[in-house]
């Protein structure tokens, strides 16, 4: 059975159908617009996406601020520790920015009995697990700068399609409580990455190997216990090499929601990338800790509580009062506020309490603007494709940040970080307020 399409390519469902079953599979026209029910029911896919993001998220807060910058620094030296380190996360980020549309716009046209992003998750968990095994035991510059690489490109390939859940099952009037948890899990997943990766400062292969084992359980277990609709009755459109180049292009003019939506993350993430990507130099460099992996596992605590207090509360409080962006522009503000701190005064105290008010304002971030980019997509053929470009303005940030942050320690010290991550989370903040689809 193929369902028929409407003159904008959209599948919709046919005259009289039958109910809805794991066999068929209606796409609405845009996203904000309700999606069918998951299978198995919305509460199993709300607290099982928490460990998913979990098990994703403990990698990128393990590995490029703790593990790898040890490893660059225990391989290669003191001296050219900042200069590498900015050569290799560049490389890497930049693969990443490419790969997650790629990946989006392959699981979009993905056709299965196991539905569009499951195959993917999968695929992209068990490579990525095999590229950390590989970064374990790099011993060259290059070596490490190709298998940072792959992990980067793997497990977006598995991040992609994980996005897309929302969007794909979760009803709009609920997606702000759902991207509170998806938050939790992200948020506790990048902090708790960096305090498990601190237990494994000297035996990096070690932990590399656990986050990659802990990656692969826990996002298969997701893809078993939440089975999506056979994507097989989805008309697949011919492949058109211009389409292809355009994943990686939203524009502007036609979706001037989306545009803004993307613009005020790429801003706040590029301010936060530009310190916390260099919080291990940070520490010792420029607080003048001697052993920052006995101080990193307190202040992931601290930051971890105050992401807590916000993704809880703002989240399901988005829902019942009906509005996003007040929420976005708060977190925006709150984080350039905690970066004043360590700024005027660079000591211990300082930095803790900035990783206290940047976690509230970046749970109350990753709680709202999910919920909030969900409603500006601009159609649901293409969830995964245009989240995979709104998710370049999470690795974007991470493309700049190491070069432009390196240039910047380099030229004027590492207090230069500080004035240019604030000014970019204040334009942050405001670039929401023009978004019209949502208030």
């Amino acid at each position: 059975m193929t369902l028929p399409s409407d003159p904008a390519g959209t599948i919709v469902e046919p005259a009289q159908s039958a109910p809805m079953t794991e066999n068929t599979f209606v796409a609405k026209a845009a996203g904000n617009d309700d999606p069918p029910p998951p299978i198995k029911g919305l509460p199993r896919l709300f607290w099982s996406i928490i460990p998913a993001n979990l098990g994703v998220f403990l990698v990128w807060g393990a590995v490029p601020g703790i593990l790898l910058p040890q490893q660059i620094t225990m391989q290669f030296g003191e001296a050219d520790k900042v200069a590498n380190l900015a050569i290799v996360a560049t490389i890497g980020a930049f693969l990443a920015m490419l790969a997650q549309p790629i990946a989006g716009q392959v699981s979009d046209r993905t056709r299965s009995r196991f539905g569009r992003r499951a195959p993917w998750i999968v695929i992209g968990a068990l490579t990525g697990a095999l590229a950390l095994v590989g970064l374990a035991f790099a011993n060259t510059l290059v070596g490490v700068a190709i298998a940072w690489s792959l992990v980067q490109i793997c497990y977006n390939f598995a991040q992609g399609p994980l996005s897309a859940v929302m969007p794909d099952r979760v009803p709009l009037a609920r997606r702000g409580t759902f991207a509170a948890l998806s938050g939790i899990g992200l948020m506790v997943g990048g902090l708790g990455g960096s305090i498990i990766g601190s237990f494994f400062f000297n035996s990096i292969t070690v932990g590399y190997i656990v986050f990659a084992v802990i990656s692969v359980v826990v996002l298969v277990i997701f893809v078993l216990v939440n089975p999506d609709y056979s994507s097989t009755a989805i008309i697949r459109e011919p492949f058109s090499f211009s389409e292809f180049l355009r994943t990686f292009w939203v524009s502007p003019i036609k979706h001037p929601d989306f545009f803004w939506a993307f613009t005020g993350r790429l801003l706040l993430y590029t301010g936060y990338f530009a310190v916390l990507g260099y919080q291990l130099f940070l520490l010792t460099d420029y607080i003048g800790v001697e052993h920052p992996e006995t101080v990193i596992p307190l202040v992931g605590l601290i930051s971890l509580g105050g992401i807590l207090i916000s993704t809880i509360i703002s989240g399901p409080l988005s829902d019942r009062i009906g509005r996003r962006k007040p929420f976005v522009f708060g977190s925006s503000l709150l984080v350039a506020v905690a970066l004043v701190f360590p700024w005027f005064a660079p000591n211990l105290t300082s930095w803790m309490i900035m990783t206290f008010i940047s976690g509230l304002g970046f749970g109350m971030f990753q709680a709202v603007d999910t919920a909030l980019m969900s409603e500006v997509l601009p159609s649901a053929k293409s969830f995964a494709k245009d989240l995979g470009v709104v998710n370049i303005a999470a690795t974007l940030p991470q493309t700049l940040a190491p070069a432009v942050a390196g240039a910047i320690v380099l030229l004027f010290g590492y207090a230069g970080l500080f004035p240019v991550a604030i000014v970019l989370s204040i334009l942050g903040a405001f670039a929401v307020w023009p978004i019209k689809a949502t208030r």
